[in-house]
């Protein structure tokens, strides 16, 4: 395993991860990504193939003059001279000059089957497109570093070829030569004695590039590592093709905090979290919340027998502390939950639990029974604390007594569907009537219930309806179910969730819709409001 501190972390997300189907960065996606992975600390950021894709040219001129990188270098990717073609006169070895960055690297064929079969030559004829198109480019003043695609299959079938691609890089200048398990089918096993064969073989730096085909492309990476490479490329939470790439924050997070290597910067780890998040939004891909490091579910826990433990140290369930990686500790409360998962949950939520043993008991009991009856409070902390805080001593009493609500929907004949809602609310003994007007049912009640109750509670001016979720439970046949809503409500500063069941759709809504304005006023708005 490498023990000094020259480590490359190669992050290929704007070139091979913008590969994944379904993905498609704008120039100005792709440069708010590479400022985004700068801040992880990464070594080198590949732009793309200026040249062969527009978007990609314009990509790295406009980088020269709005790009300001701290950590990281640019770095453009292109093929070597094509067969025959003298390396000065290669259009698009000229464009990898033009994109101006000061690293550049070349992919090349290292299994002889591709050579003779896909580039229909010979394997002097790569051999030389190698050395010359390496030689060209340090020649003016780049680094080079060469992917030698296929080589694990490559080096299945000749041992070889592949070491003489690379020998061939490294005499013309090249600084790194990376070995690329391009289909994905490798095992940690597998490449771990394959990189250690190449290793003996070889002087120069070797690199990693793995796919995920078979859900190993970490493990295959770090197998690398442990063999002997210094330059592992991956991509943001993995995007590629297929099944996608190594995960360049888990590859950050394991070299950091299981192999001791420094790669990137002390202040950029806690980073990790944000930035996968942040990306994923560009990218318009809802984030994997268990995803290692940085999901949102990485370092949550369910179980009463993990929060037992965690009660006592945190350390016995966690693998490290969420905080190094930017992460957050969460416990759910389920119908798995103990006393010790509520406890632990109140503390999370800033509910003192200290010596209410009787509260913590009634409160598992409560939420056993709710979750038989469809609630999930896993998702719906807000809803949690204000059960939570309902069985505390001095609990406050509701915001309103309910008279009733109804509401209706109707569809004219030009097509307009208007629906409307009238509550009618008692509010510190005084009867009050409202009625509000949405595009759909929930938003009409959720409008007539703040116009209610905003004269008393003025902070709930500042609320509304984020997002409203809905799963069907229990299927009956028919329109028979159980609804179960997730209401998510904003102020503007921060977002909260809140949880409703019933087998009536509306009724679901507004035990949520409650949920939310009560947590408004209890929790979000300024003492007095």
């Amino acid at each position: 395993m490498p023990t000094d501190l020259d480590f490359h972390v190669f992050d290929t997300t704007l070139r091979d991860g913008a590969q994944r189907e379904g993905v498609s960065y704008s120039v100005a996606d792709k440069l708010a990504v590479a400022r985004l992975l700068d801040e992880i600390g990464v070594g080198f950021i590949e732009g793309g193939w200026p040249g062969a894709l527009p978007k990609d040219t314009e990509f790295f001129a406009r980088a020269r003059t709005e790009l300001k990188l701290r950590h990281a270098q640019l770095v453009a990717f292109g093929s070597t001279r094509k067969a025959g073609v003298r390396v000065a006169e290669d259009p698009q070895v000229r464009a990898l000059l033009d994109a101006g960055t000061p690293v550049v690297c070349l992919v090349a064929k290292s299994d002889v089957r591709h050579v003779r079969e896909a580039l229909r030559t010979t394997v002097e004829e790569n051999l030389a497109m190698v050395a010359d198109t390496v030689a060209f480019l340090v020649g003016h003043g780049r680094r080079v570093f060469l992917d030698c695609e296929h080589f694990f299959d490559g080096y299945a079938a000749d041992p070889d070829h592949g070491v003489r691609v690379l020998e061939t890089a490294f005499a013309a200048g090249a600084e790194v030569g990376v070995l690329c398990d391009t289909n994905g089918g490798m095992l940690p096993m597998g490449v771990a004695r394959v990189v250690a064969d190449v290793r003996a073989r070889t002087t120069g730096r070797l690199g990693i590039h793995c796919q995920d085909d078979t859900g190993c492309a970490v493990a295959n990476s770090l197998a690398a590592v442990e063999a002997g490479v210094t330059h592992v490329q991956g991509t943001a939470n993995g995007y590629g093709e297929r099944a996608g790439n190594a995960d360049t924050f888990a590859l950050i997070g394991n070299l950091v905090t299981k192999m001791g290597l420094p790669v990137v910067p002390a202040e950029c780890l806690p980073e990790l979290k944000r930035v996968s998040h942040a990306i994923a939004e560009l990218a318009n891909i809802a984030p994997d919340d268990h995803q290692p490091f940085v999901g949102a579910s990485a370092f949550a826990h369910k179980a009463g027998l993990h929060a037992s433990a965690i009660k006592v140290s945190p350390e016995l369930y966690n693998h490290l502390d969420p905080a190094v990686v930017g992460n957050d500790m969460r416990i759910l409360v389920t119908e798995m939950a103990g006393r010790a998962s509520v406890e632990l949950k109140g503390r999370e939520l800033g509910v003192d639990l200290a010596g209410q043993a009787d509260a913590i008991g009634r409160v598992v009991d409560q939420v056993k029974v709710l979750e038989a009856d469809g609630w999930s409070f896993e998702a719906a902390d807000a809803s949690f604390e204000l059960l939570l805080r309902a069985q505390l001593p001095g609990a406050p009493e509701p915001l309103f007594e309910l008279e009733s609500y109804r509401t209706s929907v109707e569809h004219w004949g030009n097509g307009v569907v208007v629906s409307e809602a009238t509550v009618k609310v008692h509010v510190d003994g005084e009867r009050i009537i409202s009625t509000g007007e949405g595009n759909g049912p929930v938003n009409a009640l959720d409008n007539a219930l703040r116009q209610a109750l905003v004269g008393r509670y003025p902070a709930l001016a500042e609320v509304s309806l984020a997002d409203y979720k809905v799963r069907i439970l229990g299927w009956k046949g028919g329109t028979g179910a159980t609804t179960r809503v997730l209401v998510d409500t904003t102020d503007g500063v921060g977002e909260w969730t809140t949880v409703g069941v019933h087998a009536n759709i509306v009724e679901a809504s507004w035990h949520a819709l409650v949920d939310a304005l009560t947590y408004a006023v209890r929790h979000r708005a300024p003492a007095g409001a």
